[in-house]
């Protein structure tokens, strides 16, 4: 198993996330996976990173897919991998409905038909074996809809890429996205992942490996850690509680929540539930404590540095192959790789 760093959110200033990138790099961290929501874009600090680092990997977790064109996308796959040297993963998810529509303006429908004709127009177009032609359901190249000159034509790209075939990891966490996965993808991006429930969460991956009569081997299953470092395990997890309430409890309009799902996967679904009624009724706090500490336990990294190593530890022998830590904690990151 292999151990990755996830940068922040909050788009902080490159003079506090090249340090920890370095250093990651230094002591043999396998990747560095840029994040996107609705601040900072996952592109524009790995061009950066690319021209001051040399061996570590770069990967998106996660481009978000309706926030460009499978063209653009592409083309910036292409970008980064030549300006790293081939060091490039390209991460790429759907978002969640009020992200899609609310700061992006596109529609969430038809979303694993989406996934599917993106990321197949995003090979064919690295791949660049042939000019672009496609008539999907949603993409069609050339444009043939409303307001078409009809006068396009198919194009190939004018850069001939490093690479014919850039890995293609998918953020997933409802079953048919999981599944879809195991389908089309080269490694999955795991949310909610534990060792302990491993048979039931990877069960809709392997039935899409099925379908595609391909194997384990072929998807890489990449999860990213929440980490919370502190002096005790409680406290550990009192800081992660919130958090946790949230994700499993948060229900939006016309919207199912994939991560109340897999908590009822791993067993929780009593307490989901609710955590979900809790938070409808207005009582945050009694969400909050309602947060079950296996959960938390078995899904994060929290507490004392003796007892996230040990926490690694249990993950290795796992079907995980990159363990991702959304931390800039150095101290840690180094007793996890030398753990590992």
């Amino acid at each position: 198993m292999r151990l990755g760093l996830a940068l922040g959110y909050g788009g902080e200033p490159i003079e506090q996330v090249l340090p920890i990138v370095e250093h990651a790099e230094r002591i043999g961290v396998d990747s560095v996976w840029s994040v996107e929501e609705y601040g900072p874009d996952a592109v524009s600090v790995l061009g950066y990173l690319a021209a001051r680092t040399r061996r570590i990997e770069l990967g998106t977790a996660v481009m978000q897919i309706p926030a460009r064109t499978p063209a653009a996308t592409a083309m910036t796959a292409m970008t980064l991998d030549m300006l790293s040297g081939g060091r490039f993963r390209l991460g790429l998810g759907l978002s969640v409905p009020w992200i899609v529509e609310g700061w992006h303006g596109r529609p969430y429908d038809r979303p694993m038909r989406r996934i599917r004709e993106y990321a197949d127009i995003v090979r064919k177009a690295v791949a660049r074996t042939e000019r672009l032609a496609y008539d999907g359901e949603i993409y069609q190249l050339p444009y043939r809809g409303p307001g078409s000159s009809g006068q396009a034509r198919p194009v190939r790209s004018e850069m001939a890429p490093l690479r014919p075939s850039i890995p293609l990891y998918l953020g997933a966490i409802g079953p048919r996205s999981v599944a879809l996965t195991g389908e089309i993808a080269d490694g999955w991006l795991a949310g909610l992942y534990a060792p302990e429930h491993e048979t039931n969460l990877t069960r809709p991956l392997d039935e899409g490996l099925a379908r595609a009569g391909r194997t384990p081997a072929d998807v890489k299953i990449c999860p990213i850690l929440y980490v919370a470092r502190a002096d005790t395990v409680a406290e550990g997890r009192d800081a992660l509680r919130p958090l946790f309430a949230h994700l499993v409890g948060a229900v939006g309009p016309g919207a199912r929540n994939t991560y109340f799902d897999v908590a009822c996967r791993m067993g929780y679904e009593g307490r989901a539930r609710d955590i979900r009624a809790l938070l409808a009724d207005g009582r945050k706090a009694d969400a909050v404590a309602a947060v079950p500490d296996t959960l938390l336990d078995e899904t994060t990294l929290l507490g004392p540095l003796p007892a996230s190593v040990d926490r690694i530890l249990a993950w290795k022998d796992s079907r995980v192959d990159t363990l991702i830590l959304l931390d800039r904690d150095a101290e840690l990151l180094e007793a996890a790789q030398a753990a590992l």
